[in-house]
């Protein structure tokens, strides 16, 4: 839907149409709930349908585990519910080794998933063979997660977002949020480019946006955008229903047969503003990840320092200019994911590169989500940061940011996904890189 608003008004009204907010929007309205949903551009756009397609649990740190075996949950029910194909297959994911240093190191995050209750082991090289056919000789074994699974991120925003709409959800399309309203320090509603929406409640939802949205409400959240390539081959024989890491690359093959192939070579930071005001906080994460991790000056600083030039059209126009945003593939990452798949399958044949894009993935200083209140003001929320796990974690994020909304029990502790966490420094030690 697009047009006026006019003054319209809801129990939340929340400002993002990806998977997280489409879900929560989804989660809110099965409660009953009075939702509007806002985005600058179209739902599903950015991020939430140009990711991997991956739905896995051993994300980085212990504390992350527990919402990813929720979000599982919620996940093997999810075409029923939304009563929508997803293509969503339970493989597994595996992640190879190839030496024993590399083994040595997958047996020290096997205990710490087996900890929390997730179910982990390593296998051997025989094993793996079984289960990835045609697998190189050159991998002795691998972490495997025999829960973790797929789905196709092309078809699951908009499924929440149509399940919504039929629960009464009222979504607005092309509809960019200028401001958070206040009223004293407490949240009343979102003044966008066609009106204004009034409400209880406020969620910020908008991925690699937010940060910009809370800023001049005094609520520092610091976060930045990292632009990572994918490529997609064409359909090739069949080979394994599994996600998984190899040598600087990861893999997964579609019900169609194509790999959706992403290069752990290298991931991009574009300069921008945002860059200085987080610097401190980003700089360990960023020095942590330097083999991989590039930064560039160029065209997006250019374009943010001239919307902060009074009179300038970005300045003027900056969420029109931003309707849908298109980041530039890195290159080269085609061809080296095209030689890894080569390498750790080679007896398939040689395969034909379908398509290649690239995204902005919104990360936090400790690659992990916020998910519930801004301290401060009064029923505001904010879900975002999902630091390349929003596809498989959003699920369950949003079913904890309903239940946060609602007052209802939730099913995961909310503590660790706290706002305040980073004023706090109360921030996960950073495991060494794994290659």
């Amino acid at each position: 839907m697009n047009g006026r608003l006019g003054d319209a008004s809801s129990d939340v009204v929340i400002v993002g149409g990806g998977i997280a907010g489409c879900a929560t929007a989804y989660f809110l309205a099965r409660e009953g709930l009075r939702v509007t949903l806002l985005d600058k551009g179209e739902v599903g756009y950015e991020q939430s349908t140009r990711n991997w397609g991956w739905v896995h649990q051993q994300v980085r740190y212990p504390h992350l585990i527990p919402l990813g075996m929720r979000s599982v949950a919620v996940w093997q029910g999810l075409e029923a519910v939304l009563g929508a194909e997803l293509e969503w297959r339970q493989g597994g994911n595996v992640t190879l080794a190839h030496d024993l240093s590399e083994l040595a190191e997958l047996e020290s995050i096997v205990s710490d998933a087996q900890a929390v209750g997730l179910a982990a082991d390593i296998r051997d090289r025989g094993e793996l063979e079984s289960l990835l056919p045609g697998l190189s000789n050159a991998v002795l074994g691998g972490l495997c997660v025999p829960s973790d699974g797929q789905a196709n991120p092309e078809l699951v925003t908009a499924a929440f977002a149509r399940a919504a709409r039929t629960l009464g959800v009222t979504i607005h399309e092309g509809c960019a949020a200028y401001a958070v309203e206040l009223e004293g320090r407490r949240a009343c509603g979102v003044i966008t480019e066609h009106g204004r929406a009034r409400a209880d409640f406020v969620l910020v939802a908008a991925g690699a946006w937010t940060s910009r949205l809370l800023r001049p409400l005094r609520a520092r959240f610091p976060q930045r955008a990292v632009r990572a390539t994918v490529v997609r081959t064409a359909p090739m024989p069949f080979c394994t229903e599994m996600t998984g890491w190899g040598e600087h690359f990861a893999f997964r093959q579609d019900k169609k047969g194509r790999f959706v192939l992403a290069g752990g070579i290298a991931s991009v930071i574009d300069i921008d503003l945002e860059t200085f005001r987080y610097f401190s906080e980003f700089a360990p994460i960023a020095w942590h990840n330097r083999r991989w991790l590039k930064v560039r000056a160029g065209r997006r600083l250019w374009k943010d320092v001239l919307s902060v030039v009074p009179g300038s059209s970005e300045r003027a126009a900056f969420w029109q200019r931003r309707r849908k945003v298109d980041p530039e593939p890195l290159s080269g990452v085609a061809e080296h994911t095209m030689e890894k798949l080569g390498e750790t399958f080679p007896t398939l044949p040689a395969a034909e590169v379908e398509a290649r894009w690239a995204g902005y993935i919104d990360s936090t200083p400790d690659q992990a989500p916020v998910i519930g209140p801004v301290p401060d003001i009064d029923r505001l929320h904010v879900l975002s940061g999902l630091s390349g796990h929003g596809f498989a974690l959003g699920p369950a994020a949003a079913e904890l940011q309903a239940a946060l909304i609602l007052g209802h029990p939730t099913e995961v502790d909310a503590r660790p996904f706290r706002f305040e966490r980073f004023a706090e420094r109360d921030l996960p030690r950073l495991r060494p890189p794994r290659r």
